[in-house]
């Protein structure tokens, strides 16, 4: 039986209280679903809501997919090992994932988006920017579409989402997070450096643990506090690209309008190993797998990659990424394989046990717009055979024709191979 749950109400909060009609120009929206895959879980279980849950495999080398509120309220956050979730909630509810249901109700929910404009850009599963300026005179002011997105996506799926409404791309993200859960906060363009300034430094896109030190050991603190640092100072500690793109984000200066265009970022092939690895072979043997699969599906999307990058998490979760630029781009699997091998390589791991490996591929353009590669007399054998291996995987099923090198049996807990 399915649980419809009683929403909360909409807190709708504006950083002015009254405004007069019209005065209201932000219209760009970012929706996002609340705690998306444990949400779409707890739907068929009624027993569950108003509990600490997490998505996960109820397995010891399990990580935390998706909590509940009732979860992180305790502590429990996404990627945690889940012995750890179980340490910190000794009575936390496991459930299953079923990502088939979240690509289900993903698609209802973008349906939806749909409804009011053309103008969405999808991000990932469960958010999209949306630019309403041209469905003001059907729905209403950019606050009362807002309100009537979550209304319609609440009454057709029984999911709860946030929603922020501004000027811009990125203040909109802010806005949706600040309103968080299953709330509604509009930031009226005229009001966008008072919401902006106050916020620590790592509120803007780009400001991770590192970059926050420099600025912190620089005395800069606040987003105003960045806005008010001379810019070749910025650019000076961060360097040109990065310190400018701050310097512009600081005083929410942010151009991107909302793209309707769907372009692979990437494309990749994960593996976390039902034991800890060190064992060169068995390591390249799945780098050769995943490299395969990855150059499968390059070839699918008429992709070629530009960078290959490698990324491995070692027994104690930490966790290591390095990429390579190609002098020329591409879909062959054994050129990404000899690309991730030498990166393993490269890291001298020694005897350090791996829990996870994987191959990810980017800077993706479309095949056959390449020069004549420098790989060519090496390559081309290869690429015609897993050409002909394609035909066979389309004809007979995915990996039919496998590695000599991969028959030893390899049993991952958990694999993660879309495109992102």
């Amino acid at each position: 039986m399915r649980c419809r749950r009683h929403p909360h109400r909409i807190g709708i909060r504006t950083s002015s209280s009254s405004l007069p009609e019209g005065i209201i120009t932000s219209s760009i929206l970012h929706v996002d679903m609340d705690a998306f895959f444990a949400s779409v879980e707890v739907l068929d279980r009624p027993d569950v809501v108003g509990k600490p849950a997490v998505v996960a495999h109820d397995s010891p080398r399990s990580v935390v997919t998706s909590a509940t509120y009732e979860a992180r309220a305790l502590g429990i956050r996404s990627a945690m090992p889940l012995t750890q979730a179980k340490r910190l909630v000794p009575n936390v509810i496991v459930l299953e994932p079923h990502f088939e249901k979240y690509r289900h109700y993903s698609r209802k929910v973008m349906k939806i988006f749909n409804d009011f404009t053309p103008l969405v850009e999808q991000l990932s599963i469960d958010e999209a920017f949306l630019d309403v300026s041209g469905a003001l005179k059907i729905f209403g002011t950019p606050q009362e579409i807002a309100s009537q997105i979550k209304s319609r996506v609440f009454e057709e799926t029984g999911l709860p989402c946030s929603v922020g409404v501004a000027s811009t791309k990125f203040v909109a993200k802010l806005a949706s997070t600040k309103s968080k859960p299953n709330g509604l906060l509009v930031i009226p363009e005229e009001d966008t450096l008072a919401f902006l300034h106050p916020l620590p430094i790592d509120a803007l896109w780009g400001v991770g643990k590192k970059t926050a030190e420099v600025l912190h050991k620089r005395g800069l603190h606040t987003v105003a506090d960045v806005a008010h640092s001379p810019e070749a100072s910025l650019i000076s500690a961060l360097g040109q690209a990065a310190g400018k793109h701050l310097y512009e984000l600081s005083w929410a200066r942010d151009p991107r309008p909302v793209s309707t265009e769907k372009v692979d970022k990437s494309i990749g092939k994960e593996y976390t190993f039902t034991e800890d690895v060190t064992d060169p072979d068995k390591l390249k043997a799945t780098l050769l797998f995943q490299a395969d699969h990855v150059g499968a599906q390059l070839r699918k999307a008429q992709l070629e990659a530009r960078t290959i990058g490698l990324k491995v998490t070692f027994s104690d979760f930490e966790s290591l990424s390095r990429s390579r630029t190609l002098p020329e781009a591409t879909s062959v699997g054994r050129e990404i394989y000899k690309v991730v091998c030498e990166l393993l390589d490269d890291l001298r791991i020694g005897s350090r046990a791996i829990r996870l490996i994987g191959v990810r591929s980017a800077g993706l353009v479309e095949a056959g717009g390449q020069q004549l590669s420098l790989w060519d007399d090496d390559v081309d054998p290869w690429k015609d055979a897993e050409i002909v291996m394609d035909q066979v995987d389309h004809k007979f099923g995915p990996d039919t024709v496998r590695p000599a090198s991969f028959l030893r049996k390899i049993e991952p807990t958990r694999e993660s191979g879309t495109p992102g």
